[in-house]
């Protein structure tokens, strides 16, 4: 499993999506991110609607195996039903 984070500096949805990706790097043998700096990789906010295929209004978006999640809350929503985040 796979997953990129597209985020920005100063942003602090990033940095808890990029510790919740470590978290499950940590825990799992099958988990794996890439953190995209948008500012330093020169992408703009219309080359992030290409790529959702929508609107994108806030960082940081999210995408596990090439499927968009959403932003912070709907990851860490995503890892906690199917990840197995946080479980005892």
């Amino acid at each position: 499993m796979f997953t990129v984070i597209f985020g920005r500096p100063g942003c602090p949805f990033c940095v808890r999506a990029k510790e919740v990706a470590e978290q499950l790097k940590a825990d799992r043998d099958d988990f794996d991110y890439r953190y995209v700096d948008i500012h330093e990789e020169g992408i703009t906010k219309a080359d992030l609607e290409k790529t959702v295929g929508k609107p994108v209004h806030t960082v940081p978006q999210i995408f596990v195996d090439e499927t968009h999640v959403g932003g912070f809350t709907e990851f860490e929503a995503y890892a906690k039903e199917h990840l197995g985040l946080y479980a005892a």
